[in-house]
């Protein structure tokens, strides 16, 4: 009876989806139905690895914050934004094609555009609301040229839409702020077919668009009509896990996608931006990648259409990069450990455990001098009688204006681990300094060990400036017995998160059995916020959990 009613209610499902773009969903119950991203799309994310965000919108003009800079504004502000401000948008010198070219220099494999914000501007020929760019003395549809654009560079098509609408608030006489404000039954089912229509008017007037990034309030609702319009369209924010200017602390199963800016702000900032190094930005990506995911990494172009040279700037960093190692970071999944200290890991997908081509991704490299040799010792791979290692993009045999050097890379399995030899021969920049991630790739190699596991559970705060952590040992890794404690750090923000790479440790405890374990910690200061994540310290390696936060009473 069970299979028949579950065969019943698929059956179900597939009719209510077959039904033509046209159709209104008028049953809030069939606009929450579950997550209907394809297998095949979520191996493409993970395959793609690395995409092009783009924040734009009518008050790019200001300078401010995307949309937020009026949440809570007064009436007569509201009114010039939204009756006045449009009056002088014109962007002239907007060239999608452009934006587009550097994307896939970069190494990106698509690209998502915000269409409409929460401000409810749009930058498409929509019959929904004259608050859109054809009513601006720019007069063209700005997201038919960046679709044309992007599927004539060969990136996915991504569109970000938020369902939130400020305008459509201001013209019914409710606050512009969020949450949405409650609407009356009447009010709502206005609201929601403004959101089927807009949504359906985005999915099929521009060819097939690969990829929704929802943003906002009704988000089920509209990932429910974006599937109506292409089953084949993958929904990242609104199905799956997109942690916003942060990283997860682990590896997460499937696909997933971070977005992330260059500075602080989305949008183009005029004055006061703090823009992160491409050092940065690369440890970022491959940190992402090492855990399995997506980055999204943020551009906000100017008024006039135009990316700022800093950003443009950073872009080409990028790929310089990539055009010598991207094979690191695409069609790649995690290896049996995402890092061994500041080396990060990836593994071709086509590789197993046991025979495994992996790339040991080498970060805060700064101070490697070009023809220089370093050495180092990996713990959680091992070599094999066909093994081989090579520094990527190399060609492990000359260096220029040294022809006695020897530029060959080797390595010896010991005790130890597997340690490498190589020397930095290419010259990136005319001086020779390079501080961006360097890579090594290993054919031909199997896993060495399994790793032990740990998990952070909730902190709590006991009163005085104190915590007690909380933690809990889930696999030994084969070893007798391991250590385990905390590391910490202050919260600093949403967006200076990223920025602090400096955790403090706690006394380690030795553990020979599973299970729960707790330390506390004082002298924090009250009011203050915290991370906190439980360490292993393994006889051949340390792994740690998630992040927790805490605030400190």
């Amino acid at each position: 009876m069970r299979i028949f009613t579950a065969f019943l209610l698929l059956l179900t499902a597939t009719f209510a989806w077959s039904a033509s773009a046209g159709d209104a969903i008028e049953d809030d119950q069939k606009a929450t139905l579950g997550n209907l991203n394809r297998p095949e799309r979520l191996e493409w994310l993970q395959d793609a690895g690395f995409g092009m965000f783009i924040h734009w919108s009518v008050d790019g003009q200001l300078g401010g914050d995307i949309s937020h800079v009026v949440a809570d504004a007064d009436d007569k502000t509201l009114n010039w934004y939204f009756h006045e401000l449009p009056k002088t948008l014109n962007p002239t010198r907007y060239d999608p094609t452009h934006w587009m070219a550097l994307a896939k220099l970069a190494g990106m494999r698509y690209a998502m555009f915000t269409t409409k914000h929460h401000n409810g501007f749009c930058w498409w020929d929509t019959a929904t609301t004259d608050y859109n760019v054809m009513k601006t003395p720019y007069g063209r549809d700005v997201v038919k040229q960046y679709t044309d654009a992007a599927r004539a560079a060969g990136l996915g098509v991504g569109i970000y839409y938020s369902p939130e609408d400020f305008k459509f608030l201001h013209d019914h006489g409710l606050p512009v702020t969020r949450p949405t404000p409650p609407m009356d039954a009447s009010l709502m089912a206005k609201y929601k077919e403004l959101i089927r229509t807009q949504t359906r008017e985005l999915m099929t007037r521009y060819g097939t668009i690969d990829l929704l990034f929802i943003d906002g309030f009704q988000s089920k609702l509209c990932r429910a009509e974006g599937w109506r319009c292409n089953p084949n369209l993958l929904v990242t924010r609104g199905a799956l896990a997109t942690p916003e200017q942060h990283l997860p602390g682990q590896a997460l199963p499937g696909a997933w996608e971070s977005n992330i800016t260059m500075g602080f702000q989305w949008p183009y900032r005029p004055t006061g931006e703090v823009y992160k190094s491409s050092a940065k930005l690369l440890e970022l990506l491959v940190e992402t990648r090492a855990k399995g995911g997506a980055l999204l990494l943020n551009v906000g172009p100017m008024p006039n259409g135009e990316l700022p040279i800093e950003q443009e700037g950073r872009l080409r960093d990028l790929a310089l990069w990539h055009a010598f190692n991207g094979e690191s970071i695409h069609d790649t999944r995690p290896w049996i450990v995402t890092n061994e200290d500041t080396i990060w890991f990836t593994r071709r997908k086509d590789t197993t455990t046991d025979d495994a081509t992996i790339y040991a991704i080498m970060t805060n490299v700064s101070d490697w001098q070009r023809g220089q040799r370093r050495t180092i010792t990996l713990h959680s791979a091992q070599a094999t009688d066909r093994t081989r290692i090579t520094f990527l993009g190399q060609n492990e045999k000359t260096l220029e204006y040294q022809p006695k050097a020897d530029a060959s890379t080797t390595w010896k399995q010991t005790s130890q681990g597997l340690t490498i030899s190589a020397m930095r021969t290419l010259r990136f920049y005319t001086a020779g300094e390079y501080a961006n991630p360097m890579v090594l790739k290993l054919e031909h190699v199997k896993a060495a060990l399994e790793p032990p596991a740990v998990n952070t559970e909730k902190p709590i705060s006991t009163g005085d400036g104190s915590l007690t952590l909380h933690g809990k040992l889930l696999d030994l890794g084969k070893a007798a017995e391991v250590e385990v404690g905390f590391e910490y750090q202050e919260y600093l923000g949403f967006h200076e998160v990223l920025a602090n790479d400096t955790w403090t440790r706690t006394a380690l405890i030795k553990k020979d059995s599973l299970g729960d374990f707790k330390l506390d910690v004082a002298g924090l200061s009250s009011g203050k916020s915290y991370r906190v994540r439980a360490v292993v310290v393994h006889p051949k390696i340390i792994m740690r959990g998630d992040f927790q936060k805490v605030s400190v009473r």
